[in-house]
C-alpha cells in the first residue's frame, strides 16, 4: 500500500486577525508549540508504523499561488521534501482541490491512498492520529471513504457532526448522516446521545475512489478537474493546472460534493466510514480556541510573547513586536502586532470578521497584508512612511535575487548593515559591503542580489512623489512573477 499525504493549504483564515491575513494566513504562522501549523501538518506522519511492503510518500500541497515560496521555504526549514505543490489560480473550494491532487497522485501510474489533512489544524496527541491513520488506510485501500470523527468534549455549536451507526472493523463505524452545525440544545442533545462526532474535514480516501465518486455525484467539476490538470503546466515543484479550466469548474466542499450524497440513503451509507479520533484537536477558528487549547498560567491566561499581565484572569494575550502590559482584565483577547492591535472580549471573538470587513470596504491595507511583507527572496518591513519617503528594512535569503526593476516616481538609497550585496545600477555591476551604500537615482534600471552565505540585511531610504508598491517595472524575474 502506498500512502500519499495530501495538505490543503489554502484559506485565510481572516478570523485570527490582525495575526494571520490573507497574504500570511494561518497555516503560515507558528501558534502552538516549535512549529508553524504548515511545518507541524507536514511533520505528522513522521513516526508511522508502516508494514514493511507499504510507503508513506512524500506530502503532495496544494495552495494558492501567491504565497508558493513561502510554503516551499517553510518546508525546507523543517527538511521536509514536497512530493510537488499545486497552485490553484483561484479558489474553488476542497473538491476541485482534491480532485487535483488525486490525479496528480497517479501520473506515475501509482493509486495511492490519500491521507488529505487541512494545514490549519492543531492536533496535539499525534501518536493518536497516527495510530487512526493505520486503522482507516486498509479501509479506504478496500474501496471505503474514510473521514476522521472528532470524539466531542462540549456541546460545540461551530462544528458539523456526524452520526455514526454500525461497526465496520478497524475501528471504524458506518456513516448515518451528515449534519449541519446546530443550536445549542441540539448540541447538548447530540453529545447525550453518544452518537455524534465532531466533523474535522480529514479524510483518508483512495485516489482513484475519489476520482470515481467525484465523477459519479459531481461530474461537472470531475470534467472542469480534468480539462485542468490535462492543461497542467510544471516548473520544477510547482504544477499550475490550466487557470481558464479551473476558473469555470464550480466551487464545493468534499462534504457537499461527495460525501454528504453517498450517506443520503441506507443503500449508500456502507460506502462512508468514520473513524473516532481523540488527539486534542482544534481547528483553531478563533482566538478564543488558542486559549482553550494554550498552557494556562495559575490565573488562566494564556501568554505569548513579551507580556506582563496584573490582576488578570482567563484571558488570551500574544504580544508579537512589542511589551503588552495589561491590568485588570477578564475573559479578554488582546493581539499586537506591529501595525494593528485587537482588544476583543473573548465570548464575542467571533465579531472580529465585521472589523475585516470594515476594513476591506474603506480599502484598508492591514485587512490583507501586514506591515513585514514576505517575497521569495526574503521579507521587508516599512519601519518608518512620510509624504515624500519611506523607510524600510530589507533582509535578503543567501542566493536570493531581486527583480530587475525600475522605478517612474521613486530613487533608492542603500545602506549595507550586514552581508555582502552584488548591485547592478544601469549598465554597471558592483558589491557594497557592511557599512557601505548605495544610490540609485529615478528611472535607473537595477537589481539586488545576495551571492553570500548569510543574510543580506540592508536600510532603504525611497524618496519621491509616489511610493507604492505597484511603481515597479520588472524586465527580468527568475521568481517568475
Amino acid at each position: 500500500m502506498i500512502i500519499q499525504p495530501v495538505i490543503l493549504c489554502g484559506g485565510s483564515g481572516t478570523r485570527l486577525w490582525p495575526l494571520s491575513r490573507e497574504q500570511y494566513p494561518k497555516q503560515l504562522l507558528r501558534l502552538t508549540g516549535e512549529h508553524t501549523m504548515l511545518q507541524a501538518t507536514a511533520l505528522r506522519l513522521n513516526g508511522l508504523a508502516l508494514a514493511a511492503d507499504d510507503v508513506l510518500r512524500a506530502p503532495l500541497l496544494i495552495g494558492n499561488e501567491e504565497y508558493r515560496f513561502l510554503v516551499a521555504e517553510q518546508l525546507r526549514q523543517v527538511g521536509v521534501s514536497s512530493g510537488g505543490l499545486l497552485l490553484e489560480p483561484c479558489g474553488r473550494n476542497t473538491a476541485p482541490a482534491l480532485a487535483l491532487a488525486a490525479l496528480q497522485a497517479r501520473v506515475d501510474g501509482a493509486d495511492p491512498v490519500l491521507v488529505i489533512m487541512p494545514a490549519d489544524h492543531v492536533i496535539q496527541d499525534e501518536a493518536s492520529f497516527r495510530a487512526a491513520v493505520l486503522r482507516a488506510a486498509p479501509l479506504a485501500d478496500a474501496g471505503k471513504l474514510v473521514t476522521f470523527g472528532i470524539c466531542p468534549t462540549a456541546p460545540e455549536t461551530g462544528y458539523g457532526y456526524i452520526r455514526v451507526g454500525d461497526a465496520l472493523g478497524e475501528g471504524a463505524q458506518v456513516v448515518r448522516q451528515f449534519v449541519e452545525k446546530p443550536d445549542a440544545a441540539t448540541a447538548e442533545a447530540y453529545l447525550a446521545s453518544g452518537e455524534f462526532l465532531w466533523n474535522g474535514g480529514i479524510f483518508v480516501i483512495k485516489a482513484s475512489v475519489w476520482l470515481a465518486k467525484l465523477a459519479q455525484c459531481r461530474p461537472d467539476i470531475a470534467a472542469a478537474c480534468d480539462a485542468a490538470f490535462a492543461g497542467r503546466k510544471v516548473d520544477h515543484d510547482f504544477v499550475r493546472p490550466e487557470p481558464a479550466a479551473f476558473a469555470a469548474c464550480p466551487s464545493d466542499s468534499i462534504d457537499y460534493a461527495v460525501m454528504e450524497p453517498l450517506t443520503a440513503g441506507e443503500a449508500n451509507q456502507a460506502e462512508v466510514a468514520v473513524v473516532p479520533l481523540a488527539a486534542n484537536w482544534s481547528d483553531v477558528g478563533a482566538w478564543s480556541a488558542l486559549w482553550e487549547i494554550g498552557d494556562k498560567d495559575a490565573s488562566g491566561n494564556v501568554l505569548m510573547g513579551d507580556v506582563l499581565a496584573v490582576d488578570t484572569q482567563n484571558t488570551l494575550v500574544l504580544a508579537d513586536d512589542r511589551l503588552v502590559a495589561c491590568v485588570g482584565l477578564d475573559n479578554v483577547v488582546v493581539v499586537e502586532t506591529p501595525d494593528a492591535i485587537l482588544v476583543a472580549d473573548k465570548g464575542k471573538i467571533q465579531q472580529v470578521k465585521e472589523v475585516v470587513n470594515r476594513l476591506k470596504a474603506e480599502k484598508r491595507g492591514e485587512s490583507h497584508a501586514h506591515r513585514k511583507v514576505y517575497r521569495p527572496w526574503g521579507w521587508y518591513d516599512s519601519i518608518d512612511t512620510g509624504e515624500r519617503f519611506q523607510v524600510k528594512r530589507i533582509v535578503v535569503n543567501p542566493g536570493g535575487i531581486l527583480s530587475l526593476q525600475m522605478h517612474h516616481h521613486r530613487a533608492e538609497h542603500w545602506i549595507v548593515v550586514t552581508g555582502t550585496a552584488k548591485v547592478t545600477r544601469g549598465e554597471e555591476t558592483f558589491f557594497v559591503s557592511e557599512n557601505q551604500s548605495t544610490y540609485i537615482p529615478l528611472g535607473v534600471v537595477h537589481r539586488l542580489e545576495n551571492p553570500g552565505k548569510m543574510p543580506l540585511e540592508m536600510i532603504e531610504v525611497q524618496s519621491g512623489s509616489y511610493l507604492g508598491e505597484d511603481d515597479i517595472v520588472r524586465f527580468e524575474d527568475v521568481y517568475g512573477r
